[in-house]
């Protein structure tokens, strides 16, 4: 009975059966419970057992589940990239110039995360950890947010807004720096979105001017 085929949630999900859909339906009642955790106490504050009882599961099923806490969160944070990018994948962009989106796209993620500064302050501590399995989640997650970066900027280039000159991979990386930089003005001085899309589009303009003028 536990075997017999059933579709997976989503359109165009493969056929799982009853334990593998039970086993999955775990797994993100334990990456929702952990996320919200995360977010409110950090890192190092939120527990396993505490991720279990919020979920209403034991500390075996996270286990099961997941290698530890590292490796939990690091799904947290590659299924935040992941839902960012589909945000991203939103936005318009045809006939739009190149900075106009870049803004916007990055607007778009500090609306995603400014109600969860803490989880954002989790996250860059995180990634400054030496353990090897951290940083996965992100590294993994942020390649398909700087490739939404790319795409707009190496569609900038071909449209002759940009300079054929622009290091599209290297301004894409530049761009993200400045824009997490920019959460320390949030974190300790409280800036709002409307500080924050004022200053990340002076740091674009700083970024671009110069291959705009070659252009």
């Amino acid at each position: 009975m536990n075997h017999q085929p059933i579709r997976a949630e989503g359109a165009g999900a493969p056929l799982l059966t009853r334990r593998q859909l039970a086993k999955q339906r775990t797994r993100m009642k334990l990456l929702d419970a952990a996320r919200e955790l995360f977010a409110d106490r950090g890192y190092e504050a939120a527990t396993v057992r505490d991720i279990a009882a919020a979920a209403n599961l034991s500390t075996g099923a996270v286990f099961a589940s997941f290698t530890d806490k590292a490796d939990l969160f690091n799904e947290v944070i590659l299924a935040d990239y992941q839902q960012l990018h589909s945000l991203m994948a939103e936005v318009p962009s045809n006939g739009r110039p190149a900075r106009e989106t870049l803004l916007t796209l990055l607007t778009v993620a500090y609306e995603a995360h400014l109600d969860r500064l803490r989880l954002v302050q989790a996250v860059l501590s995180f990634s400054w950890m030496r353990d090897v399995r951290v940083g996965r989640g992100g590294a993994e997650g942020l390649k398909l947010v700087l490739e939404d970066l790319q795409r707009v900027l190496q569609s900038g280039v071909e449209s002759g807004e940009l300079s054929p000159s622009l290091d599209v991979r290297l301004t894409s990386e530049m761009l993200w720096d400045c824009y997490v930089s920019n959460y320390k003005r949030a974190i300790f001085d409280g800036w709002d979105k409307s500080a924050l899309r004022a200053r990340l589009a002076d740091q674009i303009d700083v970024l671009l001017c110069v291959h705009r003028e070659a252009a």
